[in-house]
């Protein structure tokens, strides 16, 4: 796993130098965006970035956090931090044991060895999925970018007063509840207690309410007309400035990270200009000085109570980590000309994820920018990807004072960037020319995540896709399995023309069920529409079964059906090309031999033709 890590050193330590700046300012716009903080990013990009790289499977990948996995962490945050009365500090634990188990999932994930299987996820759930987190992005970064935040809009947080109240209110009888005492019988004690809230406790109870209610897509909706009505043109300078510097310097060159020149130009400009006093912004949340903490509380304060309604948005993070990063390796083995380990990288990411949660940091995955750019600088082994967490290490280190003087707009702009840049323009441009199917499910997963659940919109796109891939197949399969009589001349194409020798006198005694495709409950209904097809000359069907892969549980009780009112009509039953796996399951409720002799199941067509020409007579 670490061997030649060493080679190529001076192109490894360019390489992650590189990458590690280039990933310095989207840490902190992904920790702000989470609203966990800009020390969260940098933290999830230190840990993950190290870790994977040391014990993933894609020598040149950098990883940390990225768009898909910020915009579903938002999730997770908003949600627990609701549970626990909007006190970051008190959801926090909380909220890194979903990011912890995350990770574990997505180590399980690989020790299971289900990384090939990421790739069947459809295009259109992907599509709509990232068109949805740029979105997301762009909507909810949009009263950053005016300046404007909710916490600081006094009029607005005055409205949520009286629901303030009522929600303290609700704590104290809460409180009581838990105490035992009676509230009807002993008011005296609620109104006691509630007159001891405080002004201060209900203004900040307000902030909470306003905070939750301008937050997401809907809540940034609902906020723009005062926002536009108390626009910072200052912090829209900044953010417009970011936003132009980064496009514009791309054009100029690309061997310098534009999103790095946009970050220092413009934040230094904005700080010397607050040192002269001509203007005052809005700096990001501040950076801790000095090393990671270790979260002790995410043990010391377990909850599975709390933990519980999150499950499954904790599998779905490491499902969609492992897609980014598996994505990335792709790239990366494209530009590399070698091939990456699937598994052994969810193990390498779920490492990251999992030693991240335990230092606070955001859940990330392979970043694609950041991987090209180590490839274009020189990185080649696993060594790049760890020198870039290690620059980012340093920066925290000895630079958190001043990284901490960052406009907050500054940010606000480079996260538009990336909400324009992850999107998903291919897909979009091809609407026009997808199936009906197609574009509804990617319509369906973009709205819903724009509008209602990240976590749901996926699951229910999945659900779409797989209902509509078997009702394809279904189709498809019941379009080429045909019950014809001996011998229809305009049904012996390729493959069924070995049917032509067959005695014409017995076409009315003998009809055959041309199976292509296999026998699941997507095609049931088809298949158990035979014995109405089948009149009542008959007395023999065969079966051709050489091209039915499989049958699952719901085939297997309709053949059975089948045969047994078959049966019971005087039509005995031939089987022909019986493949192993339906053999098998067939055997397992003895439809052979029980109702399928040994002595009527044949390997060719021909043998079951020597069959039919010795025990068949013509009766018409």
């Amino acid at each position: 796993m670490f061997k030649n890590i060493f080679t190529n050193l001076r192109g490894n330590l360019f390489g992650g130098i590189t990458a590690g700046i280039v990933a310095l300012p989207l840490a902190l716009a992904f920790g702000v965006q989470s609203g966990l903080g800009p020390s969260a990013g940098l933290y999830g990009a230190i840990m993950i970035g190290f870790f994977a790289s040391l014990f993933g499977g894609t020598s040149t990948q950098i990883s940390g956090p990225t768009a898909p996995m910020t915009a579903v962490s938002m999730v997770v945050i908003a949600g627990i931090v609701a549970a626990n009365d909007g006190n970051v500090e008190q959801a926090l634990p909380f909220i890194l044991l979903v990011f912890l188990l995350a990770g574990l999932f997505q180590i399980c994930l690989g020790l299971l060895g289900l990384g090939k299987y990421i790739k069947y996820i459809p295009y259109p759930v992907v599509s709509g999925f990232m068109t949805a987190i740029g979105v997301i992005i762009l909507v909810t970064q949009i009263l950053p970018m005016l300046g404007y935040y909710t916490a600081d809009d006094k009029e607005f947080i005055s409205e949520f007063k009286p629901q303030a109240e009522e929600v303290l209110l609700d704590k104290i009888l809460k409180d009581e509840a838990g105490e035992g005492i009676l509230v009807l019988e002993d008011f005296k004690e609620t109104v006691a207690r509630a007159e001891q809230i405080t002004t201060d406790e209900i203004d900040a109870e307000a902030t909470i309410l306003a905070k939750t209610a301008g937050s997401g897509v809907l809540g940034a909706i609902k906020s723009l007309p005062r926002a536009l009505n108390n626009i910072n043109w200052l912090e829209l300078v900044l953010a417009l400035s970011t936003i132009i510097i980064i496009f514009g310097f791309k054009k100029i060159t690309t061997k310098i990270p534009s999103t790095l020149v946009a970050l220092l130009l413009v934040s230094v400009t904005a700080y010397l200009l607050q040192m002269q006093g001509y203007i005052s912004y809005k700096p990001i949340q501040e950076i801790p000085f000095g090393f990671p903490e270790f979260n002790v509380g995410i043990f010391s304060n377990f909850d599975l109570s709390v933990i519980s309604p999150y499950i499954f948005t904790a599998l779905t993070l490491a499902f969609l980590g492992a897609i980014d990063s598996l994505l990335t390796s792709v790239v990366a083995d494209n530009m590399t000309k070698t091939k990456h380990n699937p598994n052994q990288e969810l193990v390498g990411q779920g490492i990251g994820n999992t030693v991240a949660s335990l230092f606070g940091g955001l859940p990330g995955a392979g970043a694609t920018i950041r991987t090209v750019v180590n490839i274009n600088s020189g990185g080649t082994t696993k060594l790049s990807g760890m020198v870039a967490s290690i620059v980012l290490l340093i920066i925290t280190l000895l630079l958190a004072p001043v990284a901490s003087q960052i406009p907050a707009a500054v940010l606000a702009g480079i996260l538009i960037t990336v909400g324009i840049g992850v999107m998903d323009y291919k897909g979009l441009k091809a609407i026009p020319k997808m199936p009906r199917s197609e574009v509804i499910i990617m319509v369906v997963v973009l709205l819903l995540s724009v509008f209602w659940n990240l976590v749901y919109a996926v699951g229910i796109g999945l659900v779409l896709a797989s209902l509509i891939f078997m009702k394809k197949i279904g189709d498809s399969t019941a379009s080429r399995s045909k019950v014809v009589p001996l011998v229809k001349a305009d049904e012996l194409e390729l493959p069924w023309n070995d049917e032509n020798l067959f005695p014409k006198k017995l076409k009315e005694e003998v009809f055959i069920k041309r199976m292509a495709g296999p026998l699941f409950f997507g095609n049931t209904s088809d298949f158990q529409a035979l014995s109405m097809q089948i009149p009542d000359t008959a007395t023999h069907l065969i079966i051709r079964m050489g091209k039915v892969p499989y049958m699952d549980q719901s085939g297997l009780y309709v053949m059975e059906d089948l045969v047994l009112r078959l049966k019971q009509n005087g039509v005995k039953v031939l089987l022909v090309g019986l493949m192993e796996q339906p053999k098998v399951m067939m055997e397992s409720i003895d439809i052979i031999p029980d109702l399928i002799p040994a002595h009527k199941i044949f390997k060719t067509f021909k043998e079951s033709m020597l069959y039919i020409d010795k025990n068949v007579e013509d009766v018409i």
